[in-house]
């Protein structure tokens, strides 16, 4: 009788599981766009926070924020450490907690906001790579092809002297693109079998030693008499795009698929180009407008191509 009660119910826990993968495109789509405007904030947050603050405590001291929260969640909610995934998540947070974030911070003290969000258009064509590599996906040939066609849109941009001319920044930001791309498909696989605030709650905790080192390590130096708005600016970091943009990002790709939901990346130039003329005063000139325009059209017309 035992038996026969516990087999149903490990094949439905096993198809929940298993099915969770790109089984709901459009919620999949729809979640890691939330999450994609929050991470439009994060060039322009950094832009502001850079007033009070070093790249290297922004980088340290937002994780080593976004951690105690994260730990505080997992702990109320009483959820036990997954042993069996500490060495990917700590890889996953390695990319996405410092990787990301340093490469970036470092990259906003020569480059405009507006053009740092266009050129991290870059992210989707990679990682839709990595997605193939060794997140289990198998983009099809028109998938391909539109990811590829952002790429060459966003890459001539970058080099056609619209906003600013190719320099040091933009090698920076090159890393900040490869970082997050691969920290994706990490978190993104894991979310397949874990909640996503759980995947980048677990990634914070388990690299918090090296964040709380890092943040009283730099403090000295890395804080210069911050005002409101550049504490504030921190605190946005911390808790927007260091937190809470990847619970939506994790849950999108895990029920949407990583290469696909990896789309609506490009749409971040929209949310950081207009975030950046309101906030920074930056002018849009139309050339640059144009280009994200025609980055939007390929994202509209790739998102039916097949990925298996």
């Amino acid at each position: 009788m035992a038996t026969a009660m516990t087999a149903p119910l490990r094949i439905r826990t096993n198809t929940a599981q298993s099915g969770n993968h790109s089984n709901h495109p459009l919620a999949g789509l729809a979640l890691g766009f939330i999450g994609v405007v929050i991470f439009g904030a994060t060039l322009p947050a950094t832009h502001f926070a850079l007033e009070g603050f070093s790249p290297a405590f922004i980088t340290f001291g937002r994780a080593a924020a976004a951690a105690i929260v994260a730990g505080a969640a997992l702990l109320a909610m009483g959820k036990r450490f997954p042993r069996k995934h500490a060495g990917t998540l700590f890889l996953a947070g390695l990319l996405l907690v410092y990787g990301f974030p340093g490469f970036s911070s470092v990259a906003m003290q020569t480059v405009p906001a507006s053009h740092g969000g266009v050129v991290l258009g870059l992210l989707p064509l990679m990682t839709a790579t990595f997605a193939a590599l060794f997140g289990g996906e198998r983009p099809g040939l028109a998938f391909w092809a539109w990811s590829i066609a952002g790429a060459v849109l966003v890459v001539t941009f970058s080099l056609s002297g619209a906003d600013i001319e190719p320099g040091l920044g933009d090698l920076w930001l090159g890393f900040a693109a490869l970082s997050a791309s691969c920290g994706y498909v990490i978190s993104g696989k894991l979310a397949r079998t874990m909640p996503g605030w759980e995947v980048i709650s677990w990634a914070l905790v388990v690299t918090a030693p090296i964040s709380i080192a890092g943040t009283l390590f730099v403090w000295n130096s890395g804080v210069s008499d911050p005002g409101a708005t550049a504490s504030m600016a921190l605190a946005y970091l911390s808790l927007g795009s260091m937190f809470a943009g990847f619970i939506f990002w994790n849950w999108g790709m895990a029920i949407g698929g990583i290469a696909r939901v990896g789309q609506v990346q490009l749409l971040q130039s929209f949310v950081t180009l207009g975030l950046s003329a309101w906030l920074l005063g930056e002018i849009i000139k139309p050339v640059t407008l144009g280009f994200a325009l025609a980055v939007a059209l390929v994202v509209w017309m790739g998102r039916k191509a097949k990925v298996s």
